[in-house]
């Protein structure tokens, strides 16, 4: 009887099961209070007031619209109107924050999107057929199309990272800064081949400028996939962190001051805003917490272990200021190609990255865990690991214990590749880089790091250099205290004990000197 009952109301087991899901995303009383006022839903996935400005162009077009129809579009898309539903109510929130499919996740953001810009009068590419719900879709997004997709997502991210403080910062009309999309868009659309890699028009390439051929939804969805697989979570993060804002709780709200986010101080860094979110939607771990708070309210200068521009150029520098920091780290560097190239367009500005997720040694070999690799200006691409080989970082400079090696290994900053043949290889006056083809290389994965990079190596002159400590505040007060420790033992090896060598009289250099000054002279030993 027990098991006829069990399987004779399907609703109820389907209600379990749904509630089990929802409950891995959020609480189930957080969820049931939200379904309470769910007359009110529209109001309650509704965007923050806000107003956003770009320092290097004005925002997309129809782009406060696109942010105020957010509310509306996710309620009508994932919650229909249904008095008491709450088996409907899960459903909804399910399709929005469950685990899914890499695909499906962007595909209902894309939905999202269409219907946004419908609703906004903002033009979009993007369709979907009327009775497909497994993810389909179709059409072509344009550049600025791709661009204001990007920027919405990040005002996404941004909304539930400083939701009181922003709606304090827009009651007093301040407008907040939007990153810097462009290397992505011209990321996405060379993965799709609209763009040549070693065309002269990727330097300084600009979306309001662009025009042609835009990128179908589907190379769209494999660049995501393959190259910035966070994006497609905002639309799951987005429902949380407004579901969540439910909860008048003042001392667990994050409250982050809008006046952290209205200024582009933090861009006079290699470490922009927007390289801090493309690099958020890449990497696949802890890490995309702290680059994603970094493009919203900027990295904190104190995590800044080393600038070149700073705290000078050379490995010795280097090396002073990294060293005993055991935690992960963001290498960054801006270098420039010297006329004369054979496979580099020449005079033209470019910018890597290697994200390690360890300390630096000063070793003669190759060491390291895991490690990424990337080029953030003027295309995005992240490298990961190839799992084939461990060489993922070489940090080797000399020690005041000099010693003789019959073939000395070379002073510098490298990774991948192996010695002699290393993928990015930095010199020790922090002068010169050199990037070397991923033939080379079986550690991370094959990619060009530079636009129409060939298959010869690339020298280039460094403009900067900056190493961001990822580790936290116990990683840092870890390296504090080991330069305390390293500082007295200096101290203490540079301080001369004269209590040590004894009595003057007793010494025999006291005798051989008064021998040398009288060889006659009779020396008597007292016993």
């Amino acid at each position: 009887m027990g098991a006829s009952s069990s399987t004779g109301n399907p609703s109820s087991a389907e209600a379990r099961e749904q509630e089990s899901l929802a409950s891995a995303s959020l609480p189930l009383p957080l969820l049931r209070a939200v379904f309470s006022r769910s007359s009110h839903l529209s109001e309650t996935l509704a965007f923050p007031p806000s107003t956003f400005h770009s320092p290097s162009s004005p925002p997309p077009e129809h782009f406060h619209d696109l942010l105020a129809a957010l509310g509306p579009t996710i309620a009508s898309l994932f919650f229909p109107p249904a008095d008491g539903d709450w088996l409907g109510f899960l459903r909804g929130f399910n399709a929005c924050c469950a685990r899914a499919r890499a695909s499906l996740p962007l595909a209902h953001l894309l939905r999202v999107y269409a219907a946004a810009c419908a609703h906004a009068g903002a033009p979009c590419g993007v369709r979907f057929q009327p009775d497909e719900d497994d993810g389909k879709v179709e059409g072509e997004l344009a550049p600025a199309e791709i661009a204001a997709l990007l920027s919405m997502c990040w005002a996404m991210a941004w909304s539930g990272s400083a939701p009181r403080g922003a709606d304090e910062g827009a009651e007093k009309g301040e407008s907040l800064l939007l990153p810097d999309v462009s290397s992505l868009v011209l990321s996405a659309l060379v993965s799709a081949g609209a763009v040549a890699d070693d065309d002269a028009g990727v330097w300084g390439w600009e979306v309001s400028g662009a025009a042609g051929k835009g990128v179908t939804a589907q190379e769209f969805t494999s660049w995501v996939i393959s190259t910035v697989p966070g994006l497609g979570s905002c639309l799951s993060r987005y429902v949380r962190d407004r579901f969540r804002s439910c909860q008048v709780d003042p001392v667990k709200d994050r409250s982050v001051s809008a006046g952290n986010t209205t200024s582009d101080a933090s861009d006079v860094y290699l470490l922009t805003r927007g390289r801090a979110w493309a690099i958020s939607l890449s990497v696949r771990n802890a890490l995309s917490e702290k680059f994603l708070s970094a493009s919203v309210i900027g990295m904190d200068t104190e995590d800044l272990l080393y600038r070149s521009s700073a705290h000078g150029r050379g490995l010795s520098r280097f090396w002073s200021c990294v060293e005993g920091y055991k935690g992960p780290a963001l290498i960054l560097l801006s270098a420039f190609s010297n006329g004369g190239g054979e496979n580099v367009d020449a005079d033209q500005r470019w910018g890597i990255g290697v994200l390690t997720e360890q300390g630096f040694e000063n070793k003669d070999t190759f060491y390291g865990s895991s490690g990424f690799l990337c080029a953030t200006y003027p295309i995005f691409r992240m490298l990961l690991p190839s799992g084939t080989e461990k060489n993922i970082m070489y940090c080797h400079l000399h020690t005041q214990l000099k010693t003789y090696e019959a073939k000395p290994k070379p002073l510098g900053l490298a990774f991948g590749g192996s010695i002699g043949n290393e993928r990015i290889f930095i010199d020790e006056d922090f002068s010169k880089v050199t990037v070397r083809h991923h033939a080379v290389d079986k550690t991370y994965q094959h990619g060009s790091l530079i636009p129409n990079q060939g298959y010869l190596p690339v020298v280039a002159s460094i403009l900067d250099v900056e190493v961001w400590g990822l580790g936290g505040q116990t990683t840092k007060h870890q390296q504090d205290v080991y330069k305390k420790r390293e500082d007295i033992f200096s101290g203490q090896r540079r301080k001369i004990d004269l209590a040590a060598f004894g009595n003057w009289e007793d010494s025999p250099e006291k005798m051989m000197m008064d021998m040398v000054s009288d060889p006659n002279r009779n020396q008597r030993e007292e016993r």
